[in-house]
C-alpha cells in the first residue's frame, strides 16, 4: 500500500468519517503540501539500513512514505483517535512499529521504552543508523531534539518540521536575540542547517506562525571534544537563565553550592575574560573552553563534577 495523499480534502473526509477534529493543544497541524512531504522524506535520506523515529503519526501519510524506504519505522502518537485512524493505513506493514504514548517521560527525558524499541530494531539491521524524521508537534520539539542528544543511541540525523522561530534559535549566532543555551548545546554537538521555511498555508489547520524544515547532524568528532556532555548541558542552560547579566554574576549563581566566589574569580582570570563579558557574546568554541575550565575547577574543589539536581 502506498502513502495516502495527505491533502485537505483527504484529511477533512477522514476526520468527518471518524467524527474527529484536530486537537490544537497537542499541536496537530498536518502538512498538506505533498511536495513538502516528499521533500522532508528526501532530505532525511532514509534507506534500508535506517531505523527511523517519527513522532506525531497523525494520519500515517509521512509514516507510510518513510516505511517505503526505511529498514524500520518506529512511530509514536499520543492521541488515541489518531492512533486508531493511522492503524488502518499502517497496521499491516511489517517494518512499522506503532506506539500509542507520549514520546517524553518528562521534559528532561525521552521515554525509555521508545529508545529500547529503537535499539531492538537497530540490532536486527547490519550497520544500522538511527534517524529522526517527523513533522513535529511544536510543543515537544525542543525537549525531544535536545534530549535525544543525551542518550544512546544518538541520532545519525534529525530532519524535522518545527516552528520557524525555534529553527532560527537553533541556528543563531552570538550577540543576537536568538542565541541561547539551546543554540550552544545543539551547535556544540551538531551541524545545523535550515533547509526550507514555510508559511501557515501548507498546514491544516493553519498554525499562527511560520515553520521550517531543519536538519541537525550530530558529529562524533564534535562530541569527542567534550569530556562531560552532561556537565556541559547543565552549564549551557544555566548561562542563559539571565542572559543580560554579566558573566561573573551568572557563573556565581550557576555554581552556587559547587564553587565559592573566589573559585569563580580564579577561573575567570584563567580564561582572561573582561569583567563586563556576557555569555550571549561568546561563540560556541569559547563556551566549550570555559566549560572545561570550570569542570576542572569543580573537580579540584569537590572531587567530582556531578551537577546538583
Amino acid at each position: 500500500m502506498g502513502s495516502p495523499r495527505q491533502t485537505v480534502s483527504y484529511l477533512t473526509a477522514r476526520f468527518r468519517e471518524s467524527g474527529l477534529e484536530p486537537d490544537h493543544k497537542l499541536g496537530q497541524n498536518f502538512l498538506i503540501d505533498l511536495n513538502l512531504l516528499h521533500y522532508l522524506a528526501d532530505a532525511a535520506d532514509v534507506g534500508p539500513q535506517d531505523v527511523v523515529l517519527e513522532v506525531g503519526t497523525g494520519s500515517g501519510s509521512l509514516t507510510a512514505l518513510l516505511a517505503e524506504r526505511a529498514g524500520h519505522v518506529v512511530t509514536v502518537e499520543l492521541d488515541q483517535r489518531l492512533y486508531e485512524l493511522a492503524q488502518e493505513i499502517l497496521g499491516e506493514r511489517e517494518n512499522v512499529t506503532m506506539l500509542r504514548q507520549d514520546v517524553l517521560k518528562n521534559k528532561n527525558r525521552v521515554a525509555e521504552n521508545v529508545l529500547e524499541e529503537i535499539r531492538t530494531r537497530m540490532a536486527a539491521i547490519p550497520d544500522a543508523r538511527f534517524k529522526l524524521a517527523a513533522n513535529l508537534p511544536y510543543v515537544i520539539a525542543t525537549p525531544l531534539m535536545s534530549n535525544l542528544l543525551r542518550r544512546e543511541p544518538v541520532p545519525y540525523s534529525m530532519t524535522v518540521t518545527i516552528q520557524k522561530e525555534l529553527a532560527e534559535r537553533i541556528a543563531a549566532q552570538p550577540s543576537t536575540k536568538d542565541y541561547s543555551g539551546l543554540t550552544v548545546w545543539m551547535q556544540a554537538l551538531c551541524e545545523v542547517e535550515i533547509l526550507k521555511t514555510m508559511g501557515p498555508g501548507v498546514f491544516w489547520p493553519r498554525p499562527k506562525v511560520d515553520s521550517a524544515i531543519i536538519q541537525i547532524r550530530p558529529l562524533p568528532e564534535k562530541r569527542a571534544r567534550i569530556p562531560d556532555t552532561e556537565f556541559f548541558h547543565h552549564l549551557a542552560r544555566a548561562l542563559f537563565f539571565h542572559r543580560r547579566k554579566f558573566l561573573r554574576s551568572v557563573l556565581i549563581s550557576a555554581f552556587k553550592g559547587m564553587l565559592e566566589k573566589e573559585h569563580v574569580d580564579e577561573a575567570i582570570a584563567e580564561l582572561g575574560y573582561d569583567a563586563n563579558a556576557r555569555a550571549e557574546e561568546l561563540p560556541v568554541e569559547e563556551l566549550l573552553r570555559m566549560t572545561e575550565t570550570f569542570r576542572r575547577k569543580v573537580l579540584a574543589v569537590r572531587g567530582n563534577a556531578d551537577w546538583p539536581l
